[in-house]
């Protein structure tokens, strides 16, 4: 596999566009409640929320709005939301613990979907083993248009690259690229386009 980072002219703002910071400086308006249920977070359905899911957050299910935990803790630290869990009001930390005890590279990927959504794309968590997230252009996400699939890795940790290999050749042909997205000891992310892959079976 021949990855390198991203300075393709297509691809060149992922890495050097500069953090979104509109949702952040807004007059901060009475946040909206929203219900912890295992991995995720249940807040009814009305018109601030409809704004949420017009920005890309959640998917509507009857007359609830249903936030991934990347989503929940996104929206949380950017003060849109207020998240109970058994009628009490919990803190950011106590919502990361949670997803915590359950997933142990929830923090590492949260950091990578952040730096994503602060760059301005719509992010997905993705439900395909060994695939983390897919992102989408803010303006037509609800078309399908998937821009990229991101694999998530730590700086210095042991990884099994065949592994990668594979999940990888599992990717759709018509999906327009493949990112791993390395996030370093200081916090910061790398993204590398796999811009070519060659894979060799066992024999």
């Amino acid at each position: 596999m021949v990855a390198h980072k991203l300075i393709n002219k297509p691809l060149k703002a992922l890495l050097c566009a500069k953090p979104m910071t509109d949702e952040k400086e807004e007059v901060r308006k009475i946040r909206i409640i929203g219900n912890l249920d295992g991995e995720n977070i249940i807040i009814d359905y009305n018109g601030r929320v409809q704004e949420l899911y017009q920005s890309g957050f959640g998917e509507i299910v009857g007359q609830k709005l249903i936030l991934s935990k990347y989503e929940g803790l996104y929206l949380y630290e950017i003060n849109k939301i207020e998240i109970f869990y058994n009628n009490r009001s919990i803190s950011f930390n106590e919502l990361m613990e949670t997803f915590y005890r359950k997933d142990e590279n929830i923090l590492s990927r949260y950091l990578v979907y952040r730096d994503l959504r602060n760059r301005g794309f719509v992010v997905k968590e993705s439900l395909e083993d060994g695939v983390d997230f897919y992102i989408y252009n803010k303006d037509d996400y609800k078309v399908e248009s998937l821009k990229y699939t991101i694999f998530v890795l730590n700086e210095g940790y042991e990884i099994e690259f065949e592994k990668i290999f594979e999940n990888i050749k599992k990717i759709k042909k018509e999906e327009n690229g493949m990112i791993i997205a390395v996030l370093d000891r200081r916090g910061e992310v790398i993204y590398y386009q796999v811009s070519e892959a060659t894979f060799y079976e066992k024999k």
